[in-house]
């Protein structure tokens, strides 16, 4: 069985280079990143679809063409306060909690987030049950998650910050019927 993860197009957030605004939504370049996408998508084969529930993860489902179930479990990391600040401004405002989260940074959550260990828990929670439905999926959703996705391949979070994603890309994981998961694609544009 696959799940394919695609990477949400272009926000503005993502130009400024800011932590996660939950309502943002896609740049021209973003709608564009997302058409690119589609004709990928096109060629590929699923039995259902997920999609988180922030906007930009909607829109990129509706230029995809797809139609599918919102799945709270697949949103963004919550980065509490530091959301929607570049991280020289959180910097300046949460001194002593960048420095902490610097230390331990998949442990010590950001002020009012969650750290990258829990956002683990949450989405490999979920992609444990797609498992046990025996489906080829596709889900619309976010760097960060895709990130976890690939750290459950390995089963280990730490390795959260190896991967780069770009905006409209496509992972491809695949579980075989023995459980054992594999990176079919990662950070693929369609070029």
């Amino acid at each position: 069985m696959d799940i394919i993860l695609i990477r949400h197009g272009e926000t503005e957030g993502n130009v400024l280079k800011n932590f996660s605004t939950k309502d943002t939504p896609l740049t021209d370049k973003g709608r564009e990143q997302i058409e690119r996408t589609r004709t990928v998508i096109e060629t590929l084969s699923f039995d259902r679809v997920y999609v988180s529930p922030l906007k930009r993860a909607i829109e990129t489902m509706e230029i995809l063409g797809l139609d599918g179930e919102v799945e709270n479990r697949i949103q963004e990391v919550d980065f509490g306060l530091f959301e929607g600040k570049t991280y020289e401004t959180i910097k300046e405002q949460f001194t002593e909690e960048v420095n902490r989260w610097n230390e331990d940074i998949i442990n010590y959550p950001a002020p009012k987030g969650e750290s990258t260990k829990l956002a683990y828990k949450r989405v490999t929670s979920f992609l444990e049950e797609i498992v046990k439905k025996d489906e080829d999926v596709l889900l619309v959703c976010h760097d960060g998650v895709i990130r976890i996705a690939l750290c459950w391949v390995f089963d280990n979070v730490e390795y959260f910050f190896k991967f780069s994603l770009d905006n409209g890309s496509i992972s491809i994981i695949t579980v075989n019927e023995d459980g054992f998961k594999y990176i079919k694609k990662m950070n693929y544009i369609g070029i």
